[in-house]
């Protein structure tokens, strides 16, 4: 695993975009690494070993390059998330709608936390980084999720989050659930409480767990 993680950082750290792809899919293909692994133990390291340059400014744009890698890499994982899943379910266990509230522009944590629920039986629906609130709301009532995951990178976005939590139990008509992640939470284990949120869920561990939680509630 160790070697895996400091080869594909070299090539992170390089910007060499099909080194990195053909590293992720040959050690899934190979049976090396699992997806959850792949994501937690070798992406999301090498994403936030991200250095600076002394002045600075090559942090922004290497940041944004970095990232574009990243993104690449899940997206040409993804047949695997639909393998796994297709290996555990025949049906969907329930709906979760995975948003950046407004400002919240990191959705490379939201984006695994998607396929993550994916692996884990839901039926998902990704809308992205920074969703303005009415958006996000008209989203919401079009699809009827059964639980919204609303996932924040950087503190400031906290406030944004609680708005978006407290405009989805105002305005919607169906009680839903909601649950918080990211970075921002993992700083106080109580935060999500703060923004009115139902739990927070930081692993792929944590929501496989509460994945068994659904279907035990559902039956399915």
């Amino acid at each position: 695993m160790d070697d895996l993680y400091e080869y594909f950082k070299e090539k992170l750290i390089s910007e060499d975009r099909n080194s990195c792809i053909r590293i992720a899919v040959s050690a899934l293909s190979d049976e090396k690494i699992d997806v959850a692994s792949l994501y937690t133990d070798v992406l999301a390291p090498s994403l936030n070993s991200i250095g600076c340059d002394a002045e600075n400014k090559l942090c922004i744009w290497k940041e944004h390059v970095r990232t574009s890698i990243i993104r690449s890499v899940i997206e040409n994982v993804y047949p695997y998330v639909i393998k796994e899943k297709e290996s555990k379910y025949k049906k969907d266990i329930a709906r979760v709608t995975v948003v950046c509230p407004d400002g919240e522009y990191h959705e490379i944590g939201a984006r695994m936390a998607a396929d993550f629920f994916d692996m884990n039986g839901f039926k998902v629906t990704f809308v992205g980084a920074s969703t303005p609130l009415l958006e996000f709301l008209n989203v919401i009532k079009h699809l009827k999720p059964d639980h919204i995951a609303i996932s924040v990178t950087n503190m400031y976005n906290i406030i944004a989050a609680k708005k978006t939590v407290e405009a989805i139990k105002a305005k919607l008509d169906y009680k839903v659930g909601i649950i918080a992640g990211g970075r921002a939470f993992s700083f106080d284990k109580e935060m999500y409480k703060e923004i009115g949120a139902d739990r927070c869920l930081q692993t792929y561990e944590d929501i496989t767990l509460f994945a068994s939680e659904v279907q035990n509630e559902t039956g399915i």
